[in-house]
């Protein structure tokens, strides 16, 4: 009999389950934790989870975060869950940037702003914001979104606008490092105000 190999294993096969299974997975080996791990079968579980029928909400409530299910574009009934955000932070200072392929990016609204990447499924998440991110994020002069360039490196664009002033900057996952874009300025556009699109920036 043949030996299955170990792509046929990790694109057809453990790409079709749903992400808590596959992170139970990972416990396998150091070789599988790897292998389950690479933006290339982040990008294929992320694109088959796409084309399932059942999707997750995630809800920012009055002092919670819940998650529900969606199966056929209807909200299942009893299946609401609880989930923590890592900080100790009432959810009326989150605001929701973007999602990306299981990732959130959250804005902590305080008195400073702060960016985090999160995967509720995993729990795992990461500070991204430098001294920059001083000012309080706004929802009409900021803007955001995330993409694997070239290299599947996870990027996360950040764009504000300050009275006429356009500014355009990219995080590095993988350098965990922040660098400025040369970006049109704020009188060259037709408006200095952004509103979030999670599906497209311009």
């Amino acid at each position: 009999m043949e030996r299955v190999g170990d792509d046929m294993i990790f694109e057809e096969i453990l790409s079709r389950l749903p992400a808590k299974v596959v992170c139970r997975f990972k416990c396998v080996s150091k070789q599988w934790c790897y292998e389950l791990s690479t933006p290339k079968f982040v990008f294929i579980h992320a694109r088959r989870v796409g084309n399932s029928i059942q999707k997750k909400l995630l809800s920012l409530k009055e002092n919670s975060i819940v998650v529900d299910d969606i199966v056929a574009g209807n909200l299942e009934e009893d299946t609401s869950k609880i989930v923590t955000f890592p900080y100790d932070v009432h959810p009326s200072f989150l605001c929701i940037i973007c999602l990306f392929n299981g990732l959130i990016l959250v804005c902590i609204k305080r008195s400073y702003s702060e960016l985090v990447l999160w995967n509720p499924t995993t729990r795992r998440f990461k500070l991204i914001s430098d001294d920059y991110f001083i000012r309080h994020f706004g929802r009409h002069n900021d803007t955001g979104g995330m993409y694997f360039d070239e290299d599947n490196d996870l990027k996360v664009l950040h764009i504000n606008c300050y009275f006429d002033k356009l500014t355009a900057r990219v995080y590095s996952r993988r350098h965990d490092t922040w660098r400025q874009l040369n970006f049109l300025s704020g009188t060259q556009l037709a408006s200095n105000f952004y509103s979030c699109c999670f599906r497209c920036y311009l």
